[in-house]
This record gives C-alpha cells, structure tokens and sequence, in this order.
C-alpha cells in the first residue's frame, strides 16, 4: 500500500504534462512556499501522437524536479481510453486515501478531450468514495478539505479565483519544456 504522505495539495490530471499545462504555476508557487505538492497522472501517454510511454515517464521525472514535487505517480489507466467505472474510482479514491490531500485540483469538467473531462468527473467521486469508512479500500478513510479545478483548454470560463504566478512563470515554462516529444 505504502506509506502516508500527507500532501497539501494534489493535481489529478489525465496525462503526463497536463498538470503542468494547466496549474503549473500554482504547483510550483505553493512548492516554494514551503506546502507538500504532489501530481497524480492517470495515464502513461501510450496513446498519444508524440513521444511513448516510456519517454513521457522520463519527461514527467525532469519536470517534478523543475517543480519541486514532493510526490509524483501514475495510476496507468488506459491512455485515450478513461471511462467512468467504479474500478477506475477505486484506484485513484485509494491512492487518496495513502497521499491525503488537503485540496485536490482537478482539470474542469468540459473540454475536448474525453481523459480530461472523464478524469474530473471520476476524480471528484474518487474524492468521496476514499471518505467512507465502509469502503472496502487500503487505509484509512480520508476525504479532501477542498476539490479546486483548473482549465486551460475551454475558452470562455469565468474563474472564480486566479492565482498570480508572475514570479513562477519561467519555472512553469522550463518544466513544460521538459516534455520534449510534445513541444517542439
């Protein structure tokens, strides 16, 4: 199962890049101000157009050190192929319930790729589901203080709070340059 982290905040995104693409900054910004930040990728990227699996891993790795992750990993659900499935859930609630996250940040619940809106909406009940204490799941039952989302890729939301990362964004940039295969 493995030990207890104790994070303050946790990205839960789709892909390898996609927490750096869409809360990077805060990520970094919150690592320097001294909080536990961990990403959680669902994915491998084995699907994707550039690069592979084993390449977006080595990619991933340079970047948490560019943020200062305290905790990376990755569930491997099947790339380009997220669904809503109670088995699904379960991973990522259990994974909750070993890293206890006081905020989650998920990606927002529209967009145009299926793995980023299907990966809000499982991450959301992953976060409920890692709190019943009757859920026959490793650990100890645990349930996020604050579930936050981030967007980059639906024009015209109205956010409800913008978080300055003017001092972070060179950082941001050098660990989305570390995904080599996707960014020429």
């Amino acid at each position: 199962m493995g030990k207890t982290l104790h994070l303050d905040i946790l990205s839960i995104a789709a892909h390898r890049d996609d927490s750096e693409l869409t809360c990077g900054g805060t990520l970094i910004k919150m690592a320097k101000a001294g909080y536990k930040v961990g990403v959680l990728d669902l994915t491998a990227g084995e699907s994707g157009t550039r690069g592979n699996a084993f390449l977006r891993e080595k990619e991933a790795t340079r970047a948490a050190r560019v943020m200062n992750l305290a905790h990376r990993e990755n569930l491997h659900l099947p790339d380009a192929a997220i669904e809503n499935l109670r088995e699904y859930k379960l991973k990522i609630a259990e994974a909750i319930r070993r890293l206890c996250p006081k905020t989650v940040i998920l990606p927002y619940w529209e967009g145009r790729h299926p793995d980023h809106y299907t990966t809000s909406q499982i991450g959301y009940e992953a976060c409920f589901l890692a709190g019943l204490r009757k859920l026959s799941l490793p650990g100890k039952a645990y349930r996020p203080h604050k579930i936050i989302y981030a967007t980059l890729y639906v024009p015209l939301v109205r956010p409800t709070f913008v978080v300055d990362i003017t001092q972070q964004f060179k950082e941001k940039r050098k660990a989305l340059l570390c995904y080599r295969s996707q960014f020429s």
